[in-house]
């Protein structure tokens, strides 16, 4: 290991990795981990007692779903408001604002209204990270990634569902400007095995300073 790998991430002490349901993001982010010393901030999607209940009937638990993963990855970035000055790296495989894509797409009206109301609670006191890390695939895949990773509670997940979602994830960050933005297509990149492209993904990363980049 490099005497400074912090070089590896360019001028990013936080870095954030986000996109659908399947698309690799854990993955990365402990990827990513074995090559630089960092923090990583994981999140706990087997906790919630209400999501293998979500997955098969999505109107009646979606409101507790979200609630309990809002407040959960809340706690958590009250730990990273507290470490971030002290940490060298931190490495998150989640974004505090997909709490909106998620909710906005299960969410009756009446629902999103009080959940918008928490939220916006809570949001101002969330760090923002310095570079948001998106990755993004076709459905085909996402779905064929899901099944091989074999969580039960996803085998009942709608495909439909996950493809509005990955919609919802493309139109979130075609706006997002609260700091960098690099988009990675993961089609032809095996982020899982192929150290090559985990080594491509951080040599974007660094040089992913401003505004939105893309590497397909």
């Amino acid at each position: 290991m490099p005497s400074d790998p912090t070089h590896l991430l360019g001028p990013h002490r936080y870095v954030v990795v986000e996109g659908p349901i399947g698309v690799g993001k854990t993955t990365l982010v402990h990827r990513m981990a074995e090559r630089v010393r960092a923090r990583l901030v994981l999140e706990s999607v087997e906790e919630n007692p209400f999501l293998a209940h979500f997955y098969q009937d999505r109107s009646t638990f979606a409101f507790q779903t979200e609630l309990f993963f809002l407040l959960s990855r809340f706690r958590q970035q009250q730990q990273v408001t507290q470490e971030s000055l002290f940490a060298e790296n931190i490495l998150s495989d989640y974004l505090f604002e997909k709490n909106l894509i998620f909710s906005g797409l299960t969410l009756s009206e009446a629902e999103w209204k009080l959940y918008l109301d928490i939220y916006e609670a809570l949001a101002p006191q969330v760090v923002t990270p310095d570079l948001v890390v998106v990755l993004d695939a076709s459905l085909p895949l996402l779905v064929d990634r899901i099944h091989r990773r074999g969580r039960s509670f996803e085998a009942s997940m709608d495909e439909a569902y996950l493809d509005a979602l990955a919609r919802r994830y493309r139109r979130a960050f075609q706006v997002y400007d609260a700091g960098p933005v690099l988009l990675v297509d993961t089609t032809h990149l095996d982020l899982s095995r192929d150290d090559d492209a985990v080594d491509l993904v951080m040599h974007e990363i660094a040089l992913s300073t401003s505004g939105t980049r893309t590497l397909s």
